[in-house]
């Protein structure tokens, strides 16, 4: 059973690396039920990004850093030596909103100075620098019933993506408060949209 969801694991990485034209960088969504799945996508995605020296930016919960954690630790990576080297980087969710976030609203200037301060840490200097990058903000914006400023937010990151290189994958909890929700407003701010097998299909 491990053997087969490490095997579905590697298929995503293969995905990913592939982003469709719609949008000029990869901005990839995972609608999840389990956190542990999206930890092992998301690990998956950072470890191809390693393999070609690019290092990884995470804006989550402490659950999912805690998970994804233990899934890099399964692939053999030091985690504790990738962020003592700067090749990793986990900042909570919430705090980082807290440095954004204006009357409910996330204001870009700060969100560009917040986020490009967290790159530049990662990136050590580098001019040459792309990364990958998890983020979950929008998740805990979802939930709290800030639906728009989630929207808003993904408009945010696929700004700053014309002057940034960076690869990101988003993830949404699945849940009830999804029901009354128009999901094609996220995807419509997405390059691809990954299943649970991993498979990152392009949006349409």
């Amino acid at each position: 059973m491990a053997r087969s969801r490490r095997q579905s694991s590697v298929k995503s990485a293969k995905a990913i690396a592939h982003h469709s034209p719609r949008l000029a960088h990869y901005h990839a969504v995972r609608f999840y039920e389990s956190e542990r799945s999206l930890a092992q996508i998301t690990a998956e995605f950072f470890a191809e990004g390693f393999a070609e020296h690019h290092p990884a930016l995470v804006a989550a919960t402490p659950s999912f850093r805690a998970a994804l954690l233990l899934e890099l630790d399964a692939r053999s990576r030091d985690v504790v030596e990738m962020q003592r080297s700067r090749e990793l980087l986990l900042i909570d969710a919430k705090d980082a909103l807290s440095t954004f976030m204006v009357d409910g609203k996330p204001n870009a200037d700060k969100f560009n100075e917040t986020m490009c301060a967290a790159i530049e840490h990662v990136c050590r200097g580098r001019t040459d620098c792309k990364i990958r990058v998890f983020g979950q903000m929008v998740d805990v914006l979802w939930r709290d019933g800030q639906q728009q400023a989630a929207i808003d937010l993904e408009i945010m990151w696929n700004q700053l993506a014309r002057t940034r290189a960076f690869s990101l994958l988003c993830g949404y909890a699945m849940g009830n408060f999804y029901k009354d929700s128009n999901v094609e407003d996220i995807c419509g701010q997405h390059s691809h949209v990954v299943s649970a097998d991993g498979e990152a299909k392009p949006v349409e």
